[in-house]
């Protein structure tokens, strides 16, 4: 899937983009928690499981 779209996904639907990322698990709910008490939790979180593994440089 392209960077943008899952970027996208992350801001606007956050739980899709890291159920996308990660699967159906721990961080799937705990995102959904995050989006439950507000968007900006919950959209943090999505940026930053996509961009946890990728290398700075």
């Amino acid at each position: 899937m392209s960077t943008l779209v899952r970027i996208l996904l992350a801001i606007f639907l956050p739980p899709i983009a890291v159920l996308l990322t990660t699967g159906l698990g721990l961080q799937f709910l705990l995102n959904i928690l995050l989006t439950l008490i507000g968007w900006l939790p919950g959209t943090v979180h999505a940026l930053w499981l996509m961009n946890r593994d990728r290398p700075l440089a």
